[in-house]
């Protein structure tokens, strides 16, 4: 078959919304993506086949009709990471994007923007991975086993939506490729757990077909579909099978932890190392290709360095404590043992150096900046802890100061990457009290990148060990049993995959967030009275449907 030959991030990623004729239709119809113009079999051949799979990839943007939509709907999830103990929205005040503050506070209501623009965003991308499947399999001159590893692709990114919809909503439609008329799915029709096997099946038969390698970067490896099965693993407590699919990706030895911790914000190192499941973002030209999921988290910056962010996202002083660390290099499994805060570069405390590659602290050093409070948008009511992750170094190339919006650059967006995939697995052995010597091995491989990341060689500067006390060391043999082992995988979590978007949902699943945010919302209130009204229940950790999807809808959703 005549392949596409070293398709660029941008090409792949940067297909319009009306894709070969394919377009949606309403906001009200938007579970009925029909095409505007019907293809023969003859027409679809391999170039068009590709170009339904790029528009259906292009999803990963979530950028269809606005900056809001990516905002406030992003792939990244942030906005349901500031639910967590880890997150605070940032701004420039409680009422700026006033419905984030409200998920903030703990408040859930149906008419929220964040729960319709990711409903609206997921089910845009599902019914184009559909339309797609149906245009591969339509194609006259595919042959059969390329038509079934295009369609594995396309399966595998409908389940990761379908995935997102898992975590979020209490009940949702699921329609697949077959359904004629997905504007008629009721969103009771199947149960949770059916959903979640409906998207389990799909990635066991997409790693199955999918090849080891993919020629154009961006595209879908098996590898990509037993990561997200052992991440939906997780989710639904099926240990054994976490275990075996985090097992087949750190088993074929195509990826490895990052030399420097920075390296993940570092755009040259894109596609390479940890990176499994990732977002091409470019920006190469004024196109809507840059990373608009993290773009309205950008720092404020002083001297206009990225220029001039809204500063979103902030991390919480419970996060940031969550940083210290023992005489001995561990973190305080149970809590430190006074109350003091890890603050400016003069705490005297020791603490783990990956806190200065995830946020900016005031008095340290910012991709070689000095980071002061002119950094911060709102200082007296969010603090100084704005994200660094998404940021490479304001002189990067591959960053473009000067065009809206702001700290756009060429960094990939990570969804997936292999130290999560490694954790993935630990904590499927420590929960089946399992080769928990290999669970602390693989938490200590990571303990040690942190580690090896105190250089002060290393460019940019973004930790200085002149100035703080950097500590981070293996957990030892001695006592290390199941109930100790589960704490300090969670732990690891947190500290590794901070202002990811994931701690809300690992709170979630481990079945201690109401209990968690109870205690996260009286101790932050002493420092931002805003949390004073703050409360959480078990009605409220997933959303409802939006009520304006149930008015759509006639009485398919009531």
């Amino acid at each position: 078959m005549k392949m596409i030959k070293n398709i660029a991030k941008k090409a792949l990623f940067a297909a319009a919304i009306l894709s070969m004729g394919m377009t949606i239709t309403s906001c009200e119809d938007m579970l009925d993506t029909k095409p505007q113009g019907m293809f023969t079999d003859e027409q679809i051949g391999d170039d068009e086949a590709l170009d339904l799979m790029t528009s259906a990839y292009a999803t990963l943007l979530n950028h269809y009709f606005g900056n809001n939509e990516s905002f406030a709907g992003p792939i990244n999830n942030w906005v349901f990471d500031v639910r967590s103990d880890d997150a605070l929205k940032g701004g420039d005040g409680v009422t700026m994007e006033g419905y984030i503050h409200q998920l903030e506070i703990g408040n859930v209501q149906s008419d929220n923007d964040v729960a319709n623009f990711k409903w609206r965003n997921n089910y845009f991308s599902i019914s184009r991975c559909n339309t797609a499947i149906r245009g591969i399999q339509a194609s006259g001159s595919i042959s059969d086993k390329e038509k079934a590893s295009f369609i594995a692709e396309m399966k595998t990114l409908r389940a990761y939506y379908y995935f997102d919809m898992l975590r979020i909503f209490a009940k949702f439609p699921y329609f697949d490729e077959t359904v004629e008329n997905p504007s008629e799915c009721r969103a009771d029709e199947y149960s949770r757990d059916q959903i979640a096997e409906f998207i389990k099946q799909d990635l066991r038969n997409c790693y199955e077909v999918l090849p080891e390698n993919q020629e154009e970067v961006g595209r879908f490896n098996r590898y990509v579909a037993a990561a997200l099965l052992a991440r939906v693993d997780l989710f639904t407590s099926d240990w054994t099978e976490a275990e075996k699919y985090a097992g087949y990706v750190i088993n074929s030895h195509k990826y490895e932890l990052y030399p420097n911790f920075l390296d993940m914000s570092k755009p040259e190192y894109n596609n390479q190392y940890e990176s499994i499941l990732a977002i091409q973002f470019s920006s190469a030209n004024s196109s809507d290709q840059y990373n608009f999921n993290n773009c309205l988290n950008c720092t404020w910056s002083e001297g206009n360095l990225y220029g001039n962010g809204d500063d979103f996202y902030l991390a919480s002083q419970n996060l940031v404590n969550a940083f210290r660390t023992d005489a001995n290099g561990l973190p305080y499994l149970d809590g430190a043992p006074d109350d003091k805060n890890v603050d400016r570069a003069d705490f005297e405390g020791n603490i783990d150096p990956r806190l200065d590659f995830t946020v900016g602290r005031i008095g340290m050093p910012w991709r070689s900046h000095q980071y002061n409070e002119k950094w911060c948008r709102n200082f007296d009511l969010y603090g100084q802890y704005s994200g660094k992750k998404p940021y490479p170094a304001p002189e990067s190339p591959y960053v473009k100061p000067g065009i809206v919006p702001w700290g756009a650059s060429s960094l990939n967006g990570l969804l997936i990457r292999y130290a999560d995939v490694m954790l993935m697995k630990a904590e499927a052995l420590i929960e089946q009290n399992k080769d928990l010597e290999e669970a602390r091995t693989l938490i200590n491989d990571i303990r040690r990148k942190a580690a090896r990341s105190v250089d002060a060689s290393y460019e940019p500067i973004d930790c200085n060990p002149m100035l703080a006390n950097y500590k981070v060391s293996e957990y030892p043999a001695t006592g290390w049993n199941q109930e100790y082992a589960r704490k300090a995988v969670r732990m690891e979590r947190r500290l590794e995959l901070a202002m990811e978007g994931l701690r809300w949902f690992d709170l979630v699943r481990w079945g201690n967030v109401v209990e968690t945010m109870t205690a996260y919302y009286a101790s932050e209130s002493k420092i931002r009275s805003y949390y004073q009204e703050a409360s959480l229940s078990s009605d409220d950790i997933y959303f409802p449907i939006p009520v304006n999807q149930v008015d759509n809808a006639g009485d398919l959703y009531k």
